[in-house]
């Protein structure tokens, strides 16, 4: 079978790697390229955004699966336009990215369906949103359809910052402004299969977004992770799939928004132990992906095809999931998330030789003397498994440690005991 994944990111290697691991695929090609995909999938030099490109490589190439891992890929509407010719695709068609990407949608989409969420507010005027945050209280979050920058969601300590916030988005057309109330509380990532009808949860990660260790910095798209979740055992898991994913995968239906892929939501669980919906995703995300992916004990090219026939209910109820703990640490360049440089040599990837520990590789290439170089912000996620958590801990930091490029930067308090109890942002 021929496998076609459209993405970019440290995620693709890691779901790249998985694939190769069944029996069935024959061939990967891949829209995305880094050091440590070359020889595991094929490059295909076409851009997400060239959807009729993608589609003549699809037909042209007999492509048994379509992997839709961008959301610029997905907004052009390919999927849609393979699925009407009944080609198989695991991702979201045109009108499923909106839930992502129109984030005033998706607030009141959680509102019209009953899904617990923060309060807010939707505003288009500068004039509307200044007068909610003047009365609002703060923290406030004040969230933009714009993935620029960083995750479109700007934290308010107060008026003053709102106020700036809003004139900003509005300014440079960053429309409609969401006003959201804080919740102070634990993050995680749940992510599930969904064949458009049914889901089937993969293990849950709580994801470490700040970018200095004692949870202090810039947000970021993820430094580090681990799972399982010890928080979020099965009372909590049955709350989630009764208060969020069931109303949320009902609604999408009802709106004509359904899809077969992956949805990945981001919960927080209040101090009454109460979880509240704050982003949805139509894809899988970094560092997640990685974190969790080798506690899957699956052929993920079944379960993606399966779903895309809309067949995964009949076969799966659960997955079969690791009784290992996972730890993912993210290595970024100096500077990141903001300006860093790119060029630096990377050393020690060649003396990491457990079989438990991973490392997944998100930008890099290879200069002109054959030498792995960083080429991003994001460089590489380095990923192990253990029996305990602290075990798993334990392996992945020896592992950081003999990895080094010029500008080398990390959390050195991922999974550790005295951030277990993260609270959000």
């Amino acid at each position: 079978m021929k496998v076609f994944i459209i993405g970019s990111g440290g995620k693709i290697h890691s779901l790249v790697w998985k694939l190769t691991q069944s029996e069935r695929v024959s061939n990967i090609f891949c829209t995305y390229n880094n050091a440590g995909m070359k020889n595991l999938a094929e490059f295909v030099d076409i851009r997400e955004n060239e959807a009729d490109k993608l589609y003549e490589f699809i037909k042209e190439n007999r492509i048994d699966l379509t992997v839709v891992e961008s959301l610029v890929t997905g907004n052009t509407g390919l999927a849609d336009r393979l699925r009407e010719e009944g080609l198989n695709v695991f991702g979201p068609g045109k009108n499923s990215c909106k839930i992502e990407l129109a984030k005033g949608f998706a607030k009141k989409f959680m509102h019209k369906y009953k899904i617990p969420t923060p309060r807010f507010g939707v505003f288009d005027k500068e004039s509307q949103a200044i007068t909610h945050a003047r009365n609002a209280e703060y923290p406030q979050v004040v969230k933009f359809d714009s993935r620029f920058p960083g995750t479109g969601a700007i934290i308010c300590k107060s008026f003053s910052e709102a106020r700036n916030a809003v004139s900003f988005c509005l300014k440079n057309l960053y429309k409609p402004v969401v006003l959201e109330n804080y919740i102070s509380g634990k993050q995680i990532s749940f992510q599930v299969i969904t064949d458009g009808y049914n889901a089937v949860p993969l293990p849950v990660a709580y994801i470490y977004t700040k970018s200095e260790e004692g949870n202090l910095g810039f947000n970021t798209q993820g430094m580090g992770a681990y799972s399982p979740v010890s928080f979020v055992d099965a009372e909590m898991e049955f709350k989630i799939a009764e208060k969020i994913f069931f109303p949320l995968i009902d609604g999408l239906n009802t709106e004509k928004m359904g899809f077969s892929g992956l949805l990945r939501v981001t919960i927080i669980i209040d101090e009454k132990n109460n979880p509240h919906l704050v982003e949805i995703n139509v894809n899988f995300k970094d560092p997640e992906t990685q974190t969790i992916l080798p506690l899957l004990n699956e052929d993920l090219f079944e379960i993606m095809m399966l779903s895309s026939i809309g067949a995964l209910g009949d076969s799966y109820e659960a997955f079969n999931i690791s009784d290992d703990h996972s730890a993912c640490v993210t290595l970024t360049s100096e500077g990141y998330p903001g300006e860093y440089k790119k060029g630096a040599v990377i050393e020690g990837l060649d003396e990491i030789v457990d079989d438990s520990t991973f490392v997944f590789h998100a930008q890099t290439k290879k200069n002109i003397y054959g030498e792995i170089v960083t080429n991003g912000g994001r460089v590489l996620d380095v990923v192990s498994t253990g029996s305990t958590l602290n075990r798993a801990q334990e392996l992945v930091y020896e592992s950081v440690n003999l990895i080094s490029f010029q500008g080398m930067k990390y959390r050195r308090d991922i999974a550790k005991p005295v951030v277990l109890g993260e609270i959000r942002y």
